[in-house]
């Protein structure tokens, strides 16, 4: 028998990977990941280890804050050719900071084709110099110039924007739908090019700077077959979910508390006390972690 979550369509995310500093060597070594159907990617990535500045995971690492990688043919890449053979078409790197410590790198891949629409975006803002948060760099696939146009041509102001209001929350912010979303300043040219789900989520910097990552996805693509918000309670100790959304049942209603600790038995409680990821199939659990301080985990569904 199908059940609905079968017949939801393949995500614009198709692989999620951490890498975790390795005291002894001094490298980024393989923690982990959901690699889905991309066997090939995951069999090239188990034995992989990265310096500082190698490969996508040690340029976010020497950089200390997130990269978009928009070709990997002829770049630094270490995986061009079975990231090709699994339809994986560009990368963004999250480093994620627990006080001022590297306890994780996160590589998020993604894939589009001639009939599906999607974006990643990474936003920043240096308080030094402006109140505003500008494009650094995106990738557009198949959308068009149009709607990369509009992007760089505009700027946000915390809480304003989906990129301003993840910034502002210093948790992530999911729009399920952009046409009746207030807070999405560029719904038309969205609109236009298919576009209808916008995920984004404040990234890990240690350096005082502002950094917002984004994805805008097509309904015939959607960001991931499920996303789910956790936040700790008053007590830290506890997490809780303030907000769900599953392609196959649509908003998510209240859930049970989980514990927040390193021996807890969920993946969600021991993402939000390490710092590190952890996988619990069908699902990842993704520390959120603004300035070095977790406020929240994500939990994407594969």
């Amino acid at each position: 028998m199908t059940s609905a979550q079968d017949l939801v369509p393949k995500t614009f995310i198709r692989v999620i990977e951490y890498w975790v500093p390795s005291e002894e060597s001094g490298v980024l070594e393989f923690g982990g990941g959901s690699f889905g159907t991309a066997t090939r990617f995951e069999a090239a990535s188990r034995n992989l280890c990265f310096g500082r500045g190698e490969g996508l995971p040690g340029q976010a690492w020497e950089a200390g804050h997130p990269i978009v990688l928009k070709e990997f043919e002829g770049s630094y890449f270490r995986r061009a050719v079975p990231a090709k053979a699994e339809g994986l078409t560009c990368g963004i790197a999250l480093p994620i900071f627990k006080g001022q410590q590297l306890s994780a790198v996160v590589v998020i891949f993604c894939g589009d084709d001639a009939e599906h629409a999607g974006a990643i975006e990474l936003w920043a803002n240096d308080p030094a110099e402006s109140k505003d948060m500008d494009l650094v760099d995106g990738y557009y696939g198949t959308t068009g110039d149009t709607f990369e146009f509009i992007s760089r041509a505009t700027s946000f102001r915390r809480g304003n924007g989906l990129p301003g209001m993840a910034w502002d929350k210093q948790t992530p912010v999911f729009l399920p739908d952009l046409g009746k979303a207030s807070g999405f300043l560029r719904a038309d040219g969205a609109i236009k090019v298919g576009i209808n789900r916008g995920f984004a989520t404040p990234c890990s910097t240690i350096d005082g700077t502002n950094y917002v990552m984004a994805f805008l996805s097509a309904l015939a693509t959607p960001i991931a077959r499920r996303v789910e918000i956790w936040e700790p309670d008053v007590t830290g100790t506890q997490l809780l979910r303030s907000f769900g959304f599953s392609e196959a049942e649509g908003m998510l209603g209240e859930s049970e508390i989980v514990a927040a600790s390193e021996e807890a038995s969920n993946a969600l409680g021991r993402a939000f006390a390490t710092g590190v990821p952890a996988v619990a199939a069908p699902m990842i659990a993704i520390p959120v972690a603004p300035e070095g301080n977790i406020t929240a985990v994500m939990a994407l569904y594969f």
